[in-house]
This record gives structure tokens, C-alpha cells and sequence, in this order.
């Protein structure tokens, strides 16, 4: 591994210049990536060059085709390779990531449409301790990895820490409960390796099953704060042709991560899975015939043909190289689907099918994958309405179905872009008074909202936020609402951000009246933002000692990409961060809905711009410092 790490890291090779056959015998430290792979006739095609990549320089190595293969950058300017990215259709699917800057990778990222996982190895044995972002889904697959070989360090990395465990706020019997649970997680997953029999080496995941989430609210015995929870879940995998199931139990959701709570139960593979209820919050029975990706051993052989079928066409997609393979084997994986809603027997395993066929063609659409299937979404649309109107299923398709329409016709070069967005918001306000109480109204909402809000027409706006946040109070979108019109109506009014920096400083900028502040909200990935912290550097170095403190605010994902980038530019004024990006504490707190957004505030502590732009900084501050 460490010889794989140095070959593109080392300061000689990186000056001399690697080629790129050198650089693509490099390979992920984590085995289960799937990324493109040059045949050898290709690689004489392949090309490789130095670049700048906003402030990090490195390799970029590039397809017969123009796409991007590998990027292997240098983020601190010490001429030493510290993240390792890896392509699959010019889209970046994999990263290491060497944090502390000492030659082995630390951190392990899976991205794109390969999920969502954010690994940490602390002793950078290239082995994974822990989870920065693991969702639901991949915490099922990779407990069913962890059971091939008996990996208990791999099944402990999916269980709570301390730490986390009081993060949840259980108190009383609850607390005992969840806290024993845990603490004899590791002996029960010992225990319940060597007795399962039906998970062995050549054993392949195949799907998360489960009923929807479920809120335990604040106040329910022994929860002290609103909490997000799978109950009974499964993993539904499949050995030798043969589809079996794995009672998960319990998941829940720590910020940017789901944990299992405690070991696996009964046995592996067995028909009668999760049939009787056992959640640790509350009871709900799951019995694989009921999710949004279904499948028991029990399933008659239709439906077990189809799901094979699935399986190996998504294997397919995952090997086509180009557009036209990639469409015609979504096509037929819509096709199947069609023939899983028609072979569905329980009510709720057909619903969350068709939502599955909605979102298959709703996402191809959008994405440009499929170049048809905009008249299979409207017909599905209508069709669901017909037969269950104004339910939470119609209205569910029907908002994909008019996104994929409005996405599909800015593809026409003749677009007349005004009179799409009018149209747009007008199906917007439709759909809203057919559906006012889906979980997509509230999406509907904030679009309109923001739309009149970027138009200038802030009262507008404000009325749509108001209801968002009337009809949706206790969602993200309700919380989001609420903090833009407080953000709206922010100008005369104190404001104090409070909060404890990136290096463990505490900050309350009611501390700095008489100070003119400037908060700004950035990310690392939003150039725009990186570009105004240059301005912002100049002005404070003008403006500093006569009162100007800027103070920054990142809403990235992950806690690791904003230290490795303040190690990489060092920023002479203090930083917040919390986790959750813009649905953080911070953003929802003054409805922050784009980047870059900055907010001046006075002397006295009162706002007096919650939308400058960078080029007004510098008279601004002129006109407030003498």
C-alpha cells in the first residue's frame, strides 16, 4: 500500500512527471470501488498533465476521449500527492485522502453514484475505524461483509461510540437499554457469525429493506430530543443464485451517519425474518414485502426471476462505457420494474415499486441518461391519479414527472427560458393546491419562494416561506423557511452568530460591538466563495486594525475537507462549522439557500446588509470605518 502511495507522492517523481501508464497502475486502498479501467490499448491513448486545481496543484490523467480517469492532487503546496481521486464516466467515484500530510492515506471517500461513504483509518493500516458519512444502506451492506470473514472490527465500526450514544439524549431505562445493547454488541456478533451458515464468501449483497423511517419524538419515555430510527430493517442478499435476508434490527441516525444498534438477529437467510417485532423505539414488522427494494426467500419465482434480472442489469450499467449502452440498459431495467409492479401482491411493495419506476425515469431524464421516457413518466402520472387520486402516491410521481419535464426543456436550444420558469411556477402553484400536504408541496413551496425571492419580489417570497413554515413546522424545510425570512427581515435588526470555531475557540460576536463584522457563508466547493476570501483577506488588512472582523461560516458536508483546507490557505480570522452543509444549525439558522451569502453587521451589532456583494465590501467598510 505505502509503495502504491509514493509512486505519484515522492517530491523527485512529482517534479520529473510521472506517465500515464505510471500513474493508472495506481489502485483505491478500499477493494470494493468500482471505477474505469483503460484496456492496454487504451492506456497508449491515455494522456497525463500537470494542473491547477483551485488552489491545489497535481496530475490529471485523461481518457482517448477527453475524460477524466485520475486526479492525483497536491492540496498544501509541499509538492508531495495527499488525495488520490478515481473516475468512471469522467464522474469522481472514489478519493483517498491523506489528512495529515504524511505520505498514507487516512480518510476514504466513495462519490457520485458510487454512495455516500466517508471512512476514517486513525492508524492508516488501510483498514477502516470509523464512519464520518455512512447512509442506511451501505451500513446493511457492509455488515453482511463483515459477516463473511467474521470481520468484528468491520461490524464494529457501524456500532454507536460513547460519545455518540450521549449525543442521542436517551435518558432513564432507555438509556440503560440501548447502552447495554451496545456494549455486548461485539460478543453477540461473534456469537451469531459462527452460527449463521448462510452468509459465506461468494455471498452478495443485494438490497436494504425496510418500512419507511420514523421520527421518536422529543418527550416519548426516555428521549430527550426528536430522533430518526429504522426499525426490523433487513438486508437482503443473495448466495448461489438463492435469495435470503438479515434482520439488521435497529438503525439509527447520528448526523451524517446510521448506526446499527446491537448485532444482528435469528438466522441468517431464514424465511420467517423480522416477522415479529423487536424494535428498540417501536415495533414495526417487516417481512421483505414491503420496501422500496423488496425481496424474501419466500418470494414466488417471478418474482425472484425479476429480481435477478435487475441484479445483473444494474451489474451491466456499471460496465457500460458509453451513452448509448448506458440508455438502452436503463430502458430495460425500467422495463422489469414494470413487470415487478405487475408481479407485486402487497399493496405497499407495489406502491414503493412504482415510486422506484418514477424515480428511474425521473433521474434518467434529468440527468440526461435517457434521452426518452419523458411520455412513460406523464402517462405513470396520470394513470396513478386515475386510480388513487390525491393521494401522497399521485402526488409523489407527479412531482417527478413535472422536474423531469422543466430539466428536459432547457435541452432545447431554442428555449425561451422566460416563459419555461413562468410556466414552471404556475405548475408549481398547482400542484401545491392538488397536494398542500405531500412531503413535495413543502419542496414546491421553497422553489416558488426562492424563485420570487431572486426576482426581487421579497414579500412574495415571504408569504411562501411563511406557509412553509406554518404547514410544515419541525422539517428541515419548515426550519430553512423560517431563517430566510429572518434573514429577509434581518436589516436593522442585532444579530449574534455563536458557536465554537474549527480550532476549538468559542465565539460569540456579541463580544465584538464596536467592530464592524462581516459573516461569510462558504464551502470548499463553491469558487466564488474562495475567490471573495482574497478580497476579504486585502480589506482586513486594510480595515483590521481599525475595527473590520470578518468571520467565516463553511456549510460543506464534512468536517475533514474544511480542515484540509484551512491547512492548505490559512484564513487570519476565525471559522465555524457544523455538520449537515446547507441544512446545518448555521445555515438554517438566517435560511441560507446559496453561496456565496454575506452578511454585514454594524458597530452596534445590527445588520445592516444580509446581501452584499463582494465588489460593495470595500465601500461599505469606508463608509463605516473612519
Amino acid at each position: 500500500m505505502a509503495l502504491g502511495l509514493a509512486a505519484l507522492s515522492g517530491g523527485a517523481a512529482f517534479a520529473a512527471g510521472p506517465t500515464a501508464e505510471q500513474a493508472l497502475k495506481l489502485q483505491p486502498i478500499q477493494p470494493d470501488v468500482e471505477f474505469q479501467r483503460p484496456g492496454a490499448e487504451q492506456i497508449a491513448q491515455c494522456t497525463i498533465a500537470a494542473e491547477k486545481i483551485g488552489n491545489a496543484t497535481g496530475w490529471v490523467v485523461t481518457g482517448a476521449n477527453g475524460e477524466r480517469l485520475r486526479v492525483f492532487l497536491d492540496t498544501n503546496d509541499d509538492k508531495k500527492v495527499d488525495q488520490w481521486s478515481y473516475f468512471k464516466d469522467g464522474v469522481e467515484v472514489y478519493r483517498d485522502v491523506d489528512s495529515d500530510f504524511n505520505g498514507k492515506a487516512d480518510q476514504y471517500r466513495w462519490l457520485g453514484m458510487a454512495g455516500t461513504r466517508w471512512g476514517v483509518d486513525v492508524d492508516e493500516d488501510g483498514k477502516i475505524d470509523g464512519w464520518k458519512m455512512i447512509s442506511a444502506e451501505e451500513v446493511s451492506s457492509e455488515l453482511v461483509e463483515a459477516a463473511k470473514t467474521g470481520d468484528v472490527d468491520r461490524f464494529l465500526s457501524l456500532i454507536p461510540t460513547q460519545e455518540e450514544l450521549k449525543s442521542l439524549g436517551l435518558t432513564g431505562q432507555r438509556a440503560k437499554d440501548i447502552t447495554d445493547k451496545v456494549a455486548n454488541s461485539e460478543e453477540a456478533f461473534v456469537a451469531w457469525a459462527r452460527a449463521q451458515k448462510a452468509i459465506d464468501k461468494s455471498t452478495n449483497w443485494v438490497h436494504f429493506g425496510a418500512t419507511r423511517p420514523g421520527i421518536v419524538p422529543a418527550g416519548t419515555e426516555g428521549v430527550s430530543q426528536d430522533l430518526i430510527v429504522y426499525e426490523n430493517a433487513i438486508a437482503v442478499l443473495e448466495t448461489d443464485g438463492q435469495h435470503g435476508q438479515v434482520e439488521l434490527g435497529t438503525l439509527v441516525r447520528i448526523g451524517d451517519t446510521w448506526r446499527l444498534i446491537g448485532a444482528p438477529s435469528g438466522s441468517a437467510g431464514s424465511a420467517d425474518v423480522a416477522t415479529a417485532p423487536q424494535g428498540s423505539f417501536f415495533s414495526v414488522s417487516y417481512n421483505g414485502a414491503s420496501s422500496a427494494v423488496p425481496g424474501n426467500v419466500g418470494m414466488g419465482a417471478e418474482m425472484q426471476q425479476l429480481l435477478d434480472q435487475l441484479e445483473k442489469i444494474d451489474q451491466q450499467m456499471a460496465q457500460a462505457t458509453s451513452p448509448q449502452q448506458r440508455e438502452q440498459l436503463a430502458m430495460q431495467r425500467i422495463d422489469v420494474i414494470k413487470k415487478v409492479i405487475g408481479a407485486a401482491k402487497d399493496p405497499e411493495m407495489r406502491e414503493n415499486w412504482i415510486k422506484q419506476l418514477a424515480d428511474a425515469l425521473s433521474g434518467g431524464i434529468q440527468t440526461g441518461e435517457l434521452t426518452q421516457g419523458i411520455g412513460q413518466l406523464q402517462a405513470l402520472a396520470d394513470d396513478i391519479e386515475k386510480q388513487v387520486p390525491k393521494s401522497d402516491l399521485a402526488a409523489y410521481v407527479r412531482f417527478r414527472e413535472m422536474s423531469a419535464a422543466y430539466t428536459q426543456q432547457f435541452t432545447d436550444p431554442k428555449a425561451d427560458y422566460t416563459k419555461i420558469q413562468e410556466a414552471w411556477l404556475g405548475k408549481l402553484e398547482g400542484f401545491i393546491d392538488t397536494y398542500p400536504k405531500s412531503a413535495d408541496a413543502a419542496e414546491a413551496m421553497m422553489q416558488l419562494a426562492i424563485a420570487h425571492e431572486f426576482a426581487g419580489e421579497e414579500e412574495d417570497a415571504k408569504k411562501w416561506y411563511a406557509r412553509i413554515r406554518s404547514d410544515f413546522s419541525g422539517s428541515t424545510l419548515g426550519d430553512k423557511a423560517e431563517g430566510a425570512i429572518r434573514r429577509l427581515d434581518a436589516v436593522g435588526k442585532p444579530y449574534v452568530l455563536r458557536g465554537t470555531t474549527v480550532d476549538g475557540k468559542k465565539l460569540d460576536t456579541s463580544t465584538l460591538k464596536g467592530k464592524v463584522v462581516l459573516i461569510q457563508y462558504w464551502a470548499t466547493w463553491c469558487e466564488p466563495c474562495i475567490e471573495d476570501m482574497k478580497t476579504i483577506r486585502e480589506l482586513q488588512a486594510k480595515y483590521g486594525a481599525r475595527g473590520f472582523q470578518p468571520v467565516g461560516v463553511s456549510l460543506d458536508s464534512g468536517e475533514a475537507e474544511v480542515r484540509q483546507f484551512l491547512t492548505a490557505n490559512r484564513l487570519p480570522w476565525p471559522q465555524l462549522y457544523e455538520d449537515g452543509g446547507l441544512d446545518s444549525p448555521y445555515a438554517l439558522d438566517m435560511g441560507v439557500l446559496t453561496l456565496p451569502t454575506m452578511i454585514l453587521i454594524g458597530k452596534d451589532g445590527t445588520v445592516i446588509s444580509r446581501g452584499l456583494h463582494i465588489s460593495q465590501l470595500d465601500d461599505e467598510l469606508g463608509k463605516l470605518i473612519k
